[in-house]
């Protein structure tokens, strides 16, 4: 076995363990609410548009990055890769912390516009646990300086992490006029 397939099954055994622990840690956290648990917390209810603009942020930022290796510029490219992911850690945080001391808006928006927004909301969401491992094995893949099997599964990644950036975006907007 070549060294560079030791590196990399090692940290396969790490991209299974955050792609299940992630969505099942934020799922749990989503549920928890530390108002009604009887802590006496403030609503960080100014968080949401700050992870809306991070997840905004990521989408240009994935952007430049596409642009930056098709130019060749591949320390630009490293860098705002891990800046990326840095920024989608960052957005993690904050909706969780949010939902954790803050509840849950309800949209009101009627008609077409609700099927139009629920649609978002939920391809945005199961995409979102759905990119995990894809991000993770892309990033693996340069790590170890696989380029050839790190281009071919960014070609996956790229799309669905920008989707997931921007639909946060437009499901903040869409449901921006429903905080209270």
């Amino acid at each position: 076995m070549s060294k560079t397939i030791a590196v990399e099954q090692k940290y396969n055994k790490w991209i299974v363990i955050l792609s299940i622990a992630i969505p099942l840690v934020v799922a749990a956290l989503f549920g928890v609410n530390l108002k009604r648990l009887g802590f006496d917390v403030a609503p960080l209810t100014f968080l949401p548009p700050i992870y809306a603009s991070i997840n905004g942020l990521t989408a240009v930022i994935l952007v430049i990055a596409l642009w930056a290796i098709k130019n060749k510029k591949i320390k630009l490219h490293e860098g705002l890769m891990k800046t990326a992911i840095l920024c989608s850690v960052l957005f993690l945080v904050m909706y969780v912390a949010y939902h954790m001391t803050s509840d849950s808006t309800k949209y009101g928006g009627e008609g077409m516009i609700r099927y139009v927004y629920y649609f978002i909301l939920i391809t945005h969401i199961v995409l979102s646990i759905v990119v995990i491992p894809f991000v993770l094995i892309t990033y693996v893949r340069a790590l170890t300086k696989q380029f050839d099997r790190h281009k071919k599964i960014a070609r996956i990644t790229f799309p669905i992490w920008l989707y997931v950036a921007i639909s946060g975006v437009v499901v903040y907007i869409m449901i921006s006029p429903y905080y209270m």
